[in-house]
């Protein structure tokens, strides 16, 4: 079951379903047929003549995938909850994940994945008090009944039933949750011999061939499959967002199932769709098998996930941000602000700062650093690289632990530029002057709509902190910065601006 499409023929064909390879297989094998019975000569006059070895290639029949799903699919259980409507968390959730109007395709699906109750989805009033109930996917992981499934299938369950391959039914019990990767973990009692699969050790490639199976729109059993389409997907469901998307199709109630490489090892869990009309399009995410591993275990051995934590608020190094700083690549995470009493404050990281590295390997962006210390435990040493007000600079810390609910979350002066000085289209004011604005900063009391920090998101209120780097106390500080950023030769200036929101940084363009 190893074997793989030949990369001379993938170079100039499309991958093709079994079924259709299999009828050109016996076309092929005509095909061999009438060139036997022609006496080696074309309708052209001209020889024809295969080969022993290639005739009896085209003759052959691929292989399918029955070989594989007839060892894995024992594993593949359905998962059956009830939620009583009673629990007004639970019922707002539900509602949450049948409401057809989600805004996001993906939230219609990783909120509404296999969920329906009575009034959701036909327009039938709800009744005052009900029980819902929904239904997903999962797999067992070990002789023992542990089993992996989702987060969102699970979550404020009043009781969990399973349904193996061949009909059997068992109660489990849930034995952890983790909202943020959408994972869950539950137990079924009472047999030592239950089949399992194992998560794969290595990652898939582009192109690899996946075989889903789960529990679409309740029919158990279902197997499709597909290729991987892509890796490190960020589809705005969670801060540590790195899916792979598939095209096996997959649909609601599939959640929470396994996908499978040809050798049977679990290279995904099931969590989402994107599709405008509600069904497979052919774009699916699973998460990957080495993100289920490491919270599994956890939620095995704890019941709950701990996550290190380096206490910064980051967001990306864009392309105008590293040209304000300097830097050659738009690479890395620039810390908006590090948080009072954090390991990164007590380690002298400051605003500004950009993160480069974490023990030696670089840093993409932000989500990147958030996903890189999230696997790591807290009280764990690390070393990070920094750019420190344009210095390299190395600092080493011990991670803290993740807080549960903590989420990586007067006279008006116009800037009128002089010669020579960029214009941002704003109207700054000192912050001591104007009230509840606090002593640092100047604030934006105006905005040009058509200005350069409009563009870039700036809004009446917001606190300018520093620019290029230098704190400001009033319109003076900001149009010296502004006038050396352009002597510099650069072509953006960085703005440090607090929000009602966040303090973040913002790259504005000078013009």
């Amino acid at each position: 079951m190893n074997d793989r499409v030949n990369s001379d023929t993938t170079s100039s064909r499309t991958i093709l379903k079994p079924r259709r390879l299999a009828l050109l297989g016996t076309v092929a094998a005509l095909g061999v047929a009438v060139l036997a019975a022609s006496h080696g000569s074309s309708p052209l006059g001209m020889a024809s003549f295969i080969a022993p070895a290639q005739a009896a290639t085209m003759a052959a029949t691929p292989p399918g995938f029955g070989d594989l799903v007839s060892k894995v699919k024992p594993a593949v259980i359905s998962v059956r909850v009830k939620i009583d409507q009673d629990n007004d968390k639970g019922a707002m959730l539900q509602q949450k994940r049948m409401d057809p109007d989600e805004d996001s395709p993906f939230d219609q699906f990783s909120r509404q994945f296999g969920f329906r109750g009575p009034g959701d989805m036909n327009g039938t009033p709800r009744q005052r008090h009900q029980i819902i109930t929904g239904e997903g996917s999962g797999f067992f992981i070990s002789a023992d009944g542990y089993a992996v499934t989702n987060n969102h299938v699970v979550d404020h369950a009043e009781s969990v039933q399973v349904t193996m391959d061949d009909g059997s039914i068992y109660t489990a019990k849930v034995v952890g949750t983790d909202p943020k990767t959408d994972l869950a973990l539950i137990k079924v009692e009472g047999k030592k011999d239950f089949p399992f699969v194992e998560f794969s050790d290595q990652k898939p490639r582009i192109g690899d061939w996946v075989v889903a199976v789960g529990n679409p729109f309740g029919l158990g059993g279902t197997v499709t499959a597909g290729i991987v389409s892509a890796s490190g997907r960020d589809i705005g469901n969670g801060p540590y967002d790195d899916f792979l998307q598939i095209d096996a199709p997959i649909n609601k109630g599939n959640s929470g199932g396994p996908a499978f490489d040809m050798s049977g090892n679990v290279i995904g869990v099931n969590t989402a769709i994107f599709s405008p009309s509600g069904g497979s399009v052919g774009i699916g995410f699973d998460i990957p098998a080495s993100t289920a591993k490491l919270v599994i275990a956890q939620l095995k051995d704890k019941g709950a996930v701990t996550r290190g934590w380096l206490g910064v608020q980051v967001q990306p190094v864009t392309s105008e941000i590293a040209d304000s700083l300097g830097l050659k690549e738009a690479r890395g995470a620039i810390v908006d602000n590090p948080q009072d009493g954090s390991p990164a404050a007590k380690a002298g990281i400051e605003a500004g700062d950009v993160i480069t590295a974490v023990n030696g390997t670089a840093v993409k962006d932000s989500r990147d650093l958030a996903r890189t210390i999230a696997t790591l435990a807290p009280g764990t040493s690390v070393k990070l690289d920094l750019l420190h007000k344009a210095d390299s600079k190395t600092v080493t810390l011990a991670l803290g632990e993740l807080p549960n609910e903590r989420q990586a979350k007067s006279d008006q002066d116009k800037v009128q530029p002089n010669a020579g000085t960029p214009r941002l289209g704003l109207s700054l004011a000192p912050a001591g002057d104007i009230q509840g604005a606090g002593q640092k900063g100047v604030v934006v009391t105006e905005v040009d709509p058509q200005g350069p920090a409009a563009q870039r998101g700036i809004q009446t209120g917001d606190v300018i902190l520093n620019v290029g780097g230098k704190a400001v106390a009033n319109v003076g500080d900001v149009r010296s910065e502004l006038a050396q950023a352009r002597s510099s030769g650069k072509n953006s200036v960085l703005l440090q601006v607090k929000s009602a929101e966040a303090t973040r940084f913002v790259a504005v363009p000078l013009v």
